[in-house]
């Protein structure tokens, strides 16, 4: 099951834009079931970065609710093609005045620097 871009749910947002709720639910509680049924045994959570919280959405989601500094992992790649579409505005310029920050990522993702 792919959750990112999932066409179920994407069906079911389009069915609440038209005004038709209860068939947005209805595509909406499918998605849901099939997510529960799917990773009810395995993990979830896309984020890389080394976090106590992984796959606990409900507490991280409320850490970052309560600092208000930034958002969760996993969120980051909607924001950002949000953002980069925005970006397009300014020939993506911004670019040259960001760094990003050096994260410390699970150890599955961390590359292996060999001498």
């Amino acid at each position: 099951m792919n959750i990112e871009g999932n066409k179920k749910e994407i069906e079911a947002m389009e069915q609440f834009h038209k005004g038709n709720r209860q068939e947005g639910l209805r595509l909406q509680e499918q998605f849901a079931a099939a997510f529960r049924e799917e990773y009810k045994d395995k993990d979830h959570c896309p984020c890389k970065k080394a976090c106590r919280y992984h796959g606990n959405c409900k507490e991280c989601v409320a850490i970052h609710r309560a600092h208000q500094e930034h958002v969760p992992n996993c969120m980051r790649p909607i924001i950002n093609a949000k953002i980069k579409l925005l970006s397009e505005l300014t020939e993506h310029t911004i670019a040259n005045e960001i760094e990003a920050p050096h994260e410390i990522l699970r150890k599955e993702y961390q590359s292996v620097e060999t001498d």
